[in-house]
């Protein structure tokens, strides 16, 4: 166990579902801050380091209790708003890309292209090599961030169609979307749905081309294979220190926790929103 004096945390569309029932207090998110305490025979941290990643309760106050298993090393000088983006959206993005095996030259369509998960994803599949990014997303007005992101063409899913098939779909809303995810697909393409929204697939589309549908959680990446989770974390820095990947967030002082959740529920954001706990 770590107590962890934050400086920024995340606030995304899970905050918003779990303020309907549930106290601030008792929620959870990802955190950036100091290690303050290390519990007994907890090995790997000590005072002073500045670390991240995702705590289940009472992430909003000025300390948390962190579990050495779900919290890393955040390195100096990358600012607390582009480190908390990283922490958790940046990891399921390139988890997500690396469960549906991407290649160079491909071709990949990211759903909520312009979300905290989103917007990195684009980044990463450049990164990585894709040759076409397609980035869907709910307006028309967020085609511009997400061309500066690095997607290649924008679409909106209210067109009837989204173009040239691609190899890889990436999706993070669920609902009707993961089926017109899979209607976007070449032969052969994999769709990965990172999202909690659900949906559901015909399978008799999947047989024909050869298409397939994996769910990805990086939580049970981490239960069960925290090795493979530990390497993408050092992928992510690297490439954060080469600004191959950039973070894109907005700001917001704790007091003005409610502005921040209603730009999240409205889909306004352009990247992850964060809000600052301390200096």
């Amino acid at each position: 166990m770590l107590v962890i004096r934050t400086e920024a945390v995340g606030v995304g569309v899970g905050l918003v579902r779990t303020l309907r029932d549930t106290p601030l207090e008792d929620a959870g998110g990802e955190i950036v801050g100091r290690v303050e305490e290390v519990a007994e025979g907890v090995a790997g941290f000590k005072p002073g380091d500045r670390v991240g990643g995702v705590v289940f309760k009472g992430a909003y106050a000025e300390r948390v209790i962190g579990m050495p298993g779900l919290v890393e090393h955040v390195p100096e000088g990358i600012e607390a708003g582009a480190a908390v983006a990283v922490v958790r959206g940046g990891l399921v993005a390139l988890g997500a890309l690396r469960a549906g095996e991407i290649r160079a030259g491909q071709s990949v369509l990211v759903t909520a292209a312009a979300s905290g998960v989103g917007h990195l994803a684009v980044q990463l599949a450049r990164a990585l090599g894709a040759a076409r990014i397609v980035a869907a997303v709910g307006s028309g007005d967020k085609a511009g961030f997400v061309r500066e992101c690095g997607a290649d063409e924008c679409v909106t899913y209210d067109e009837a169609g989204w173009g040239e098939q691609v190899d890889l779909v990436l999706d993070g809303v669920g609902g009707e979307l993961v089926q017109r995810g899979v209607d976007a697909l070449a032969p052969f393409g994999r769709l990965v749905a990172f999202s909690a929204g659900g949906g559901e697939v015909d399978t008799a589309r999947l047989l024909g081309d050869g298409r397939s549908v994996t769910g990805f959680a990086v939580g049970t990446w981490h239960r069960r294979r925290p090795g493979v989770v530990d390497g993408w974390r050092r992928e992510l820095w690297d490439l954060v220190a080469e600004r191959r990947i950039v973070p894109r967030y907005a700001e917001f002082p704790l007091a003005e926790l409610d502005r921040a959740l209603g730009l999240v529920a409205g889909r306004g954001n352009l990247g992850r929103v964060v809000v600052r706990t301390g200096a």
